[in-house]
């Protein structure tokens, strides 16, 4: 088995103020920043670019990451890297500016376009070294091998997964987070669900990566509420964090499935919130795959609180859906993509391309092109 896990990680409150020896002691002279203007206004930005200064490394500022960053999002971004002689690049944000800075580092040491490297392990060489700041409790990109980067031609989300995309270090620190609005703090929190659920579903799952997801699962069902409804809640933010953590973590070594192959369909044909898809997708998808994998749900079931004495998998599997439906509704999550502004999906395309996503390979049931189109007019 082979386990990729960033180096160095700093995590709780207050952990950003030790990033700055860490930084310099990294040799690096001049750093490229990728990140999106709410940010910036903000002032999350200038927290780190502080540290910079007091350590004496140089910086320059790329704030063009979209929600859903695209292949000129890098393009530009690489250009502005290379003008400015930079040498490590430091992603501060979710999983929008930490992709765009994965694949500008990637760029950087590799060449050519990233639509060359869609798919798995398709670098030669390793990245420029990331330093991966956190400042929602979700994604988990910060940690993980893999990232995503919409086409904006062809209107889908490039899957890339490379061990050679790994960050050097990642910092996740609430206290970054609790200016995050109860919806973003919801969807972010209900994107964390999905990866742990799928880590646990997942073909690749192993002990490791189960202890690590089945835990993330707890610690969100218990503390997600708290950190929507109230975000100066630094207990309820700082175990999101280490429950983020710890699902990346785990799903970037067993893999993902097809809750997350069917929203990159959504978000690139539609630019919708990758949280919130996944989250309305998480209960159809897992209830299709607990057929194929009941016992995994019991696990599931157990972790949340559920008495397993003289049970069926099949109560387990009813229990496990349920709460997860009951969570997204308590946190204000849409239940349908009308809510979200679609009314009429091209059904046939979003499953054609979910069918070639990367993450469906890891997926525990196999989706035919016919049950993935059922599974989309579920949530229409």
């Amino acid at each position: 088995m082979i386990y990729y896990v960033p180096p160095i990680n700093l995590i709780g409150k207050g952990s950003l103020s030790d990033a700055g020896n860490q930084i310099k002691g990294m040799g690096c002279k001049k750093a490229f920043i990728s990140t999106d203007k709410f940010l910036t206004k903000n002032g999350t930005v200038e927290k780190v670019t502080k540290i910079l200064e007091d350590v004496g490394v140089d910086y320059v500022v790329y704030n063009e990451a979209k929600p859903n960053p695209t292949v000129k999002n890098v393009e530009d971004g690489l250009k502005i890297l290379k003008k400015e002689n930079c040498d490590i690049v430091i992603s501060i944000g979710g999983g929008s500016p930490q992709d765009c800075g994965k694949a500008i580092a990637v760029l950087a040491t590799n060449g050519g376009k990233i639509n060359d490297y869609e798919g798995i392990n398709k670098t030669s060489k390793k990245s420029l070294p990331i330093v991966a700041i956190a400042t929602t409790a979700g994604t988990s990109a910060e940690v993980t091998i893999n990232y995503v980067i919409t086409d904006e031609e062809r209107h889908v989300k490039m899957i890339m997964v490379d061990n050679n995309a790994l960050a050097v270090m990642t910092i996740n620190d609430p206290e970054l987070m609790v200016s995050m609005p109860p919806a973003l703090t919801a969807a972010t929190g209900m994107d964390a669900l999905t990866h742990a659920v799928e880590a646990v579903v997942a073909n690749g799952a192993n002990d490791v990566t189960d202890a690590t997801a089945l835990y993330s699962i707890k610690e969100i069902f218990e503390f997600l509420p708290r950190a929507v409804k109230n975000g100066q809640d630094i207990e309820a933010r700082e175990q999101m964090c280490y429950a983020c953590y710890l699902n990346g973590i785990a799903f970037s070594n067993a893999g993902l499935g097809n809750v997350h192959a069917m929203a990159h369909q959504l978000g690139g044909l539609y630019d919708l919130p990758h949280g919130v898809c996944n989250a309305i997708l998480l209960p159809v998808v897992e209830e299709e795959n607990a057929k194929g994998a009941p016992k995994k749900f019991r696990i599931i079931a157990e972790t949340i609180g559920y008495d397993l004495n003289n049970k069926t998998d099949e109560e387990c599997v009813d229990y496990v859906i349920k709460r997860i439906k009951n969570l997204s509704e308590e946190v204000g999550i849409p239940k349908s993509l009308r809510e979200v502004g679609v009314s009429n999906p091209d059904f046939d395309t979003l499953a054609e391309n979910a069918m070639k996503d990367a993450c469906a390979g890891a997926n525990p049931v196999f989706f035919s092109k016919e049950k993935l189109i059922e599974l989309f007019k579920k949530i229409a």
